[in-house]
């Protein structure tokens, strides 16, 4: 595949990924608009912290690392021994589900029975939904791997909505069930979501369409564990490179989830507040969901391929590296305007948004300074989302290795950071030692570019610099709608707040004009891809 056609692909599957995440917050904040009205902050904060900690921790421990090693190189490869390792995820998500619900269960706080009824059963649900998922992990990587743009995006659309009926439903019809509600939704979400990809393969296998793309896998029985004649099992080279990664993804897990790991392990907030900073946590990462986190995930995928794992730059086609160059240049420009546009207006918006969405519960107390906080935070999680993306896609195995080492010292850190910052400041030192540990990962990332093509004419790393008149204007937009919230919000009225919107409005206005007249390469790129 031509590179330039493969960057058509990822921006397509970045596009698409991105439309979907919107869609997915949406209704999940349209979910928990409409829950917080029926059920209880404690028992919100249960599901939203610790059991989708479980769930989330189960999943990502067992199958990040597989993803990250078979994902990269050619889709020209013997992908019977591929597809042998990627179901090895189910017995390790089987071990860390039986682990992790001993702890979740016994180990643990157990929330008070009157208030949070039924979290055993939630706690085995939950686990089991982790393992189901995994059974789907060899058609997923194999539609990733070949940029099936639209499967994804039905199957997550489909899974979502199902799962978002279903809870409405028994969440007014049967708010008593508590944890069963959570439970039954989320089985009913894993598996139509594997269900969706099962039978997407089994249409697309042996139909002429596969024919035509000369697609590595011809029939169901292939896409099963297979023993191979006078063969491994396995590809060696990706089990080590997977067992890298599988050192990498423990540690970036913890820094990843490391509040709710704190949270959990450590009770600095009763349930009540945990389930209120995850609803603004949830709000404060809309951006950082549906356009970082698409682009992270698609263009890994295009580095990986476009460059060759392991080898310096002057070893690699230097067509591809020109265009791997450009695109990461591009890439740190459009998610540093994305960010530096979030916290500017985010700053002076936080408590309206909060008050609009939920009430007085949210935006008294801690809420809208947790909000200011997470917009700063949006900037750190944008860049740092591009750096690492490129960085992981180009380490060879021995990189990985003693980068696990700095991710080692780096979570110690960041935990006995938070800790310390959630007693001086309560929830909002979660942030702020998010910010800390964000900003040591950019700049090894940073270093590792920079060291990458410091021997090449390209200086991809310029996208991090904007347009001074850019700097200038968000400024005076800040100062602007900073001066506006405390005249005009969020206490004087609707008429006040009607005031302060628009000003918020035009002094957007004036800053996306300026984007136009100053990023004109960036602009070029967005529109042509």
């Amino acid at each position: 595949m031509a590179a330039q056609d493969l960057l058509s692909q990822t921006t397509r599957l970045a596009s698409s990924s991105a439309l979907l995440q919107v869609l997915f917050r949406l209704v999940t904040f349209g979910l928990n608009a409409f829950t917080l009205r029926y059920l209880s902050r404690e028992l919100i904060g249960v599901v939203n912290v610790r059991l989708t900690l479980l769930y989330s921790t189960v999943v990502f421990l067992a199958r990040e690392a597989f993803r990250r090693a078979c994902l990269s190189g050619s889709t020209k490869r013997n992908w019977t021994k591929t597809i042998n390792l990627l179901w090895l995820t189910v017995p390790l998500g089987v071990f860390w589900s039986i682990f992790l619900g001993f702890v979740w269960l016994h180990l643990l706080e157990v929330p008070d029975p009157s208030v949070v009824p039924h979290y055993q059963a939630g706690v085995v649900t939950f686990g089991l939904s982790a393992i189901i998922e995994l059974l789907g992990e060899p058609f997923w990587v194999l539609a990733q791997a070949h940029l099936f743009v639209r499967l994804k995006v039905i199957a997550e659309s489909l899974s979502v909505v199902s799962k978002c009926i279903l809870t409405v439903i028994l969440v007014v019809l049967y708010p008593q069930w508590g944890l069963y509600i959570f439970s039954l939704s989320q089985l009913l979400y894993v598996s139509v979501l594997v269900m969706s990809y099962v039978t997407y393969f089994v249409m697309f296998l042996g139909s002429p369409e596969a024919t035509k793309k000369s697609f590595p896998v011809s029939r169901m029985k292939a896409l099963l564990p297979n023993l191979l004649e006078d063969e491994t099992f396995v590809n060696w080279k990706e089990a080590r490179l997977t067992w890298s990664f599988f050192k990498q993804s423990f540690l970036k897990q913890i820094l990843t989830e490391g509040e709710r790991y704190v949270m959990t392990f450590l009770n600095v907030l009763n349930f009540g507040d945990q389930g209120v900073y995850d609803i603004v946590n949830n709000l404060g990462s809309l951006v950082a969901r549906f356009i970082f986190l698409p682009i992270e995930e698609s263009f890994y995928v295009f580095f990986a391929k476009v460059l060759e794992r392991g080898k310096n730059v002057k070893d690699q086609k230097q067509d591809d590296v020109a265009m791997a160059a450009n695109v990461l240049e591009l890439l740190l420009k459009l998610v540093l305007v994305i960010g530096l546009t979030i916290t500017v207006f985010g700053y002076a918006y936080s408590q309206l948004a909060l008050d609009i969405y939920g009430g007085s519960m949210l935006s008294s107390g801690t809420g809208p300074d947790l909000l200011r906080c997470y917009s700063l935070y949006v900037l750190f999680l944008a860049i740092n989302g591009v750096t690492e993306c490129f960085t992981f896609a180009l380490m060879c195995k021995e990189e990985v290795d003693r980068y696990n080492f700095v991710m080692l010292a780096l979570s110690f850190t960041f935990l006995c950071i938070s800790y310390f910052l959630t007693h001086w400041y309560g929830s909002v030192g979660f942030i702020l030692a998010n910010c800390f540990n964000m900003g040591i990962r950019i700049a090894h990332s940073i270093h590792y570019i920079y060291d990458y093509f410091k021997d090449s004419t390209y200086r991809p790393l310029t996208g991090l610099l904007p347009s001074p008149f850019l700097v200038l204007v968000y400024i005076i937009s800040g100062v602007i709608t900073g001066f506006s919230e405390v005249f005009l919000c969020c206490d004087k009225g609707w008429m006040a707040r009607l005031i302060h919107i628009t000003v918020g409005v035009l002094c957007f206005a004036a800053t996306i004009v300026t984007i136009f007249c100053t990023e004109t390469k960036l602009i070029h790129f967005v529109r042509s891809q």
